[in-house]
């Protein structure tokens, strides 16, 4: 049986990616490395902690010694890396440890596979000649767009934060890898997700936790901030293809082409809300809503164009917004 490295299996995506890519994939075992940070949570993968593919290893990417006991004792022929720190304030507030994990930590994977996977530049190990690095990442590292246009693979980077900036870093290393020892790589850029199991500070979790408990619902600025929505269930799918199909050395971006205001996500999640889970003296969630100050270098606009993965590797999303926030809303109702 193969087995995969997944690196932040029990954050959002990753918690999402690992029960989906299992039941679709009998024949791999899963290694999940995961340090539990804030963000991890292991509750969110409850329902494979018996599966017999799936084995849990609490630890550090940049533990170099532990990762590459696990390349040898598990013979690790795939990496897939949600591994990162992800939420734009906390790169404003503390940056180092973004740099840290997503780029010493990406580091680390890479070289420890290069090594196992490869014994000289472009000449693999025998039986590692398929063996396959993927790096998730996101569309934050293109900067920001005007009202029009929309991010592709060609789009040069232009990271305005922290956090988009320490992602860059790490495509970059993944990028060199490939370019100059031949390793089979793979990046893959998303847009914002949204779903099941996603962490408490995010927005659309926010919203409708601080509705729910009847606090003010914090919306930066004017509310005008412009991304593109993608499901988690179908961006596991888009990274399942394109670890499984796409070609090395290559980027896909993966979106929604769902693309919404902070208030039009805000005025939908306060409808429905008022449909199945109305207020007690009747009035609406939208009076809770509440501007704050905005965030300090507040990207205007994000838009994915995702024709690459389309077309080459036969990828679409099965969730509108309309479809995947009232699954979404379901979720947090019963949990």
């Amino acid at each position: 049986m193969k087995s995969i490295l997944v690196t932040g299996g029990a954050g959002f995506i990753g918690s999402n990616f690992i029960p989906y890519f299992l039941f679709q994939n009998r024949d791999i075992s899963i290694i999940n490395l995961d340090l539990l940070t804030y963000a991890g949570d292991l509750s969110n993968l409850k329902e494979i902690e018996t599966h017999p593919g799936y084995t849990f290893i609490k630890g550090d990417i940049r533990d170099r010694t532990l990762v590459d006991s696990l390349f040898k004792e598990y013979n690790i022929q795939g990496v897939i890396h949600f591994a990162a720190e992800s939420h734009v304030d906390n790169s404003i507030t503390g940056p180092e440890a973004f740099v840290r994990t997503n780029v010493n930590g990406t580091f680390t994977l890479l070289d420890v596979a290069r090594k196992a996977w490869l014994k000289a530049p472009f000449e693999p190990h025998s039986g590692q000649e398929q063996s396959r690095f993927l790096h998730v990442s996101t569309d934050e590292v293109y900067g920001t767009l005007g009202d029009t246009g929309y991010f592709t693979e060609a789009t040069a980077y232009a990271p305005n934060s922290p956090y988009s900036a320490s992602k860059a870093g790490s495509d970059m290393l993944v990028r060199s890898y490939h370019h100059t020892y031949g390793m089979n790589t793979i990046t893959t850029n998303c847009s914002n997700n949204y779903g099941p199991k996603q962490h408490k500070e995010k927005l659309i979790p926010t919203i409708i936790r601080k509705a729910l408990s009847n606090q003010p619902i914090p919306i930066y600025g004017d509310g005008l901030n412009v991304r593109d929505w993608l499901y988690v269930l179908d961006h596991a799918k888009g990274i399942e293809l394109a670890f499984k199909k796409g070609l090395a050395g290559q980027t896909y971006n993966i979106g929604g082409r769902n693309e919404r205001t902070n208030m039009q996500i805000v005025n939908t999640i306060c409808s429905i809300l008022d449909s199945q889970s109305p207020r007690s003296d009747g009035r609406s969630y939208k009076n809770q809503i509440t501007f704050v100050k905005d965030r300090a270098g507040h990207d205007r606009r994000y838009a994915i164009d995702a024709t690459k993965i389309e077309t080459q590797l036969g990828w679409k999303a099965e969730e509108n917004f309309e479809t995947g926030i009232l699954k979404t809303i379901h979720w947090y109702l019963t949990h």
